[in-house]
């Protein structure tokens, strides 16, 4: 008993594959594309958000600066034995702590921050996993 294969069933099966090979290429590309306009909106996205927020940063910048130079003359004439000297740094080290635990604090948020694009990384990892079971 030989078994014979038609020629038509051969093409039929290689058009077949042929056929599944560029649907997944399509599908990567497609993946990869996604992946690139996610990338583009969250990057435009930070960026707008970040110019209001770095303009409001040196604002504040100089706010404290002000104030805290007003305090320690404060300080110095509210106790007349402490000298200027004596004002600037005890509000110097005030603000030191203050910004030590907001550098601590930021340490902590960013720690949980995912970069990835979460839609496209799961896209991806679904087809690799179709194409090592296949």
């Amino acid at each position: 008993m030989s078994t014979h294969v038609e020629p038509d069933s051969d093409t039929r099966v290689s058009s077949l594959v042929s056929g599944i090979l560029q649907d997944a290429k399509q599908l990567f590309v497609q993946q990869m594309t996604l992946f690139q306009v996610e990338i583009k909106n969250d990057v435009r996205r930070t960026i707008k958000a970040l110019i209001p927020l770095l303009a409001g940063v040196v604002v504040l910048f100089v706010a404290v600066l002000i104030l805290a130079h007003s305090v320690a003359h404060f300080l110095s004439w509210y106790f007349p034995d402490l000298p200027l000297w004596g004002g600037l740094a005890i509000v110097g080290g005030v603000i030191c702590l203050v910004g030590i635990g907001l550098l601590l604090w930021s340490t902590l948020a960013l720690s949980n921050v995912n970069p990835l694009p979460e839609k496209s990384m799961e896209g991806l990892k679904e087809n690799i996993q179709w194409k090592t079971k296949t």
